[in-house]
């Protein structure tokens, strides 16, 4: 078990789930990856729910709030980015051309956050730790490996997280990623996610970002997926020397990915 102690600044730190039918969502995730719930009061007749693998924190789910919904916000996963400070970070947002959504607040003692979008629109949130780092385990089955950017213009995103992250995306061996490129993102030296090109995205999606989790056998994922109630959107796909994937709708309809790793040599 790959325990964590501390999120490097720049890194994916916590993922969320909002959606419109959290009793459901908890029961097809714990279902599909084996996550624990632990659930905590936040406010009245309603739960943060905390997914876990061997009493440790791998992700969350939340009810959509009534103005997210009058808003037209459907269910979604979100990536959260560590930082050392919210207020600094969201300032870098806006000189770099994107959205501060909601400004920096504290949620109690755990930690303080954003919500962001970049110049395209993908949304994301940032977390300045205090008592909650996020994400307790990775590098293990069912854990969140890797988190994608879906965009209409790789360069501008590239440009943009490099001026508020310090990330590097290049085209996995080293030098900058092409137009044509699959976009690997580094931060700090270590890889935590791509930016396909975007010849390969859905037109009518709005930019967005995808958590991909790690299984052991995607087919098998994949179809227990979908006996859940999961609609499959792509594949399980063989993407060469990097493994195969399968992106996927849950119930209610929040997207995210399986990934499985090639085997080893």
């Amino acid at each position: 078990m790959a325990t964590i102690d501390k999120h490097a600044p720049g890194s994916p730190c916590w993922f969320e789930l909002s959606t419109n039918n959290q009793t459901a969502a908890k029961t097809f995730y714990s279902d599909l990856f084996g996550w624990t719930i632990a659930d905590s009061p936040m406010g009245p007749d309603a739960v943060y729910t905390m997914f876990q693998i061997d009493g440790l924190d791998v992700g969350a789910c939340c009810t959509l709030q009534p103005e997210q919904l009058t808003h037209g916000v459907p269910p979604n996963w979100a990536v959260y980015i560590a930082v050392d400070s919210a207020d600094a970070t969201a300032e870098k947002v806006t000189a770099a051309g994107g959205t501060v959504m909601a400004p920096p607040f504290d949620v109690m003692d755990f930690g303080r956050m954003a919500v962001l979008a970049d110049r395209a629109g993908a949304v994301f949130c940032i977390w300045q730790a205090m008592t909650n780092i996020g994400v307790r385990v990775g590098g293990v089955m069912h854990t969140v490996g890797w988190i994608e950017l879906s965009t209409t213009n790789e360069a501008g995103a590239a440009s943009f997280y490099g001026d508020v992250f310090g990330w590097k995306v290049t085209n996995g061996k080293g030098a900058a990623a092409g137009p044509n490129d699959y976009g690997h993102i580094e931060n700090s030296g270590a890889m935590i996610g791509g930016i396909p090109p975007a010849t390969m995205r859905d037109p009518n999606t709005p930019p967005h970002w995808m958590i991909y989790v790690e299984v052991a056998d995607a087919a098998a994922m994949t179809e227990k997926a979908r006996s859940l109630g999961a609609t499959v959107c792509m594949g399980p796909m063989d993407i060469g020397e990097n493994g195969t994937i399968s992106v996927l709708s849950d119930p209610q309809g929040a997207y995210f990915a399986l990934h499985q790793s090639p085997p080893a040599v």
